[in-house]
């Protein structure tokens, strides 16, 4: 059996054909056909393939493929799989992987490891890169220190282009890829960086003091990897070194690795919006998925709970005009909507800084206005509506009065939540979700609820 690679398409590295043609590779047991289908890929793209295969053909896969796996590969996979193929890799195979990849990324790979595969995955670099890797780990985790590689391209402050020039092609331990050279004191203190562009166009006598960089910039090991990623993007780095307590150069983080901590901050942000726990994956099987899930779904009951207490409160007012029970949700669903728009936008606001204390007084105004704006557009849509179908324009003002208080509710909770939740240190995105929903079908069941009982009975 053989199995031709589809050709790739414009703008999709993972065309249908193209996985379907690895799966029936994988499916036929045809290692030549599978290496021919991958061979040509990015490392990116293969990783991908793993983490979307069945873990049953995973397994097969692992089995044809998995001696063929290098750094570049193991890298890029997910870590929520990436325990179940260094198992399955040949060790000679793991060895030259690891060896191929960066500190950082080593740093990356091992720390989620448990001990064993950790001093095996050590065992195997060279005795340099042993000591960096495990001293990073001597970082806390979700630090600077972790992020970095020790890998820095650095030179005396006082040296010239030339210099510089000459020791970057006589050394052979240089890093693949860099951006800037480091210039150090003699304490090795980073005191600025030159870009490779400027070097190589300046003339060989030139002090590299006179062409650094205007946006040189420190970072501490010891801190938070949300902080150094929100420093790449706010003052638009490239790389940056990394010191000590003593301010002693240690590292350097690249742009890379800042703006995939960027990337998983958003998904961490969206996945607790969304109430499925911060680490699901595509990969997890259904246990795990309703392992995580399930705490949020046992937390809206008693949420829901409390919208059921509401409308048991006007029993009488439903009995007597049963109409009121078709269009209650009408109002919650809405206002709901409108709270999870709000909560979106503020969550974003407070992960990038642009939502701050001393603007938020303002952007609660902008809510509010919003809120109301658009209340009473949709009370005017629902109101008439209400009018004309059940022939009661006292039904249709009291559809849109509701309207309007719970379009407010949701606007002010959307914003005013988080930004509680942010003031008690705790993170926005956490739980916001089920506390503005909860407000909105508790405010728009009671609004409803309250204003037909006052106006129409």
């Amino acid at each position: 059996m053989t199995l031709d690679p589809a050709p790739p398409e414009q703008n999709d590295p993972l065309p249908p054909l193209q996985v379907a043609a690895v799966e029936a590779a994988v499916d036929a047991g045809d290692g030549a056909s599978l290496n021919a289908l991958l061979e040509p890929m990015h490392g990116a793209d293969i990783a991908d393939i793993i983490e979307q295969l069945t873990p049953a053909r995973r397994r097969v896969f692992l089995g044809l493929y998995s001696g063929e796996i290098d750094g570049e590969i193991l890298s890029e996979i997910d870590e929520a799989i990436r325990e179940d193929v260094i198992d399955a890799m040949p060790r000679e195979a793991l060895a030259e992987a690891v060896r191929e990849m960066d500190t950082d990324d080593v740093v990356d790979l091992v720390e989620d490891l448990d001990h064993a595969d950790r001093t095996e995955i050590l065992a195997a670099l060279d005795d340099s890169d042993r000591v960096a890797v495990e001293h990073a780990l001597t970082w806390p985790e979700h630090s600077a220190g972790r992020l970095m590689q020790s890998e820095v391209v650095a030179a005396p402050e006082h040296w010239t282009v030339g210099e510089t020039i000459d020791f970057l092609r006589a050394e052979e331990w240089l890093p693949d890829q860099f951006y800037h050279v480091i210039l150090v004191n003699p304490k090795r203190n980073p005191i600025a960086y030159v870009t490779l562009g400027r070097l190589l166009s300046a003339q060989r006598s030139v002090r590299l003091a006179d062409i650094a960089e205007q946006s040189f910039r420190t970072i501490e090991a010891a801190e938070d990897e949300a902080e150094v990623a929100y420093l790449f993007n706010q003052y638009h780095l490239i790389s940056a070194p990394v010191v000590d307590d003593h301010g002693r150069l240690v590292g350097v983080i690249t742009i890379d690795d800042a703006m995939s901590v960027l990337d998983e901050e958003a998904e961490e942000d969206i996945l607790r919006l969304a109430g499925v726990g911060e680490e699901s994956r595509v990969s997890d099987t259904g246990v795990q998925t309703a392992r995580r899930r399930l705490p949020w779904l046992v937390a809206n009951l008693f949420t829901a709970s409390l919208s059921a207490m509401v409308i048991s409160l006007f029993e009488g007012t439903i009995a007597a005009l049963v109409t009121l029970a078709a269009l209650m949700p009408i109002v919650a669903s809405t206002g709901g909507i409108a709270g999870t728009q709000s909560l979106a936008v503020a969550v974003r606001a407070l992960a990038t800084r642009d939502l701050t204390p001393r603007n938020a007084r303002r952007v609660v105004r902008r809510e509010l206005v919003a809120g109301l704006l658009n209340g009473i557009v949709l009370a005017l849509i629902l109101g008439l509506g209400g009018t004309l179908i059940f022939g009661n324009p006292l039904l249709g003002l009291v559809l849109g009065s509701a309207m309007i208080v719970n379009q407010i509710v949701a606007a002010l909770g959307g914003v005013l939540v988080p930004l509680t939740m942010n003031r008690l240190g705790l993170d926005p995105a956490l739980a916001s979700g089920t506390f503005v929903t909860t407000l909105t079908d508790v405010m728009g069941f009671f609004a409803f609820l309250g204003l037909a009982t006052w106006i129409l009975l």
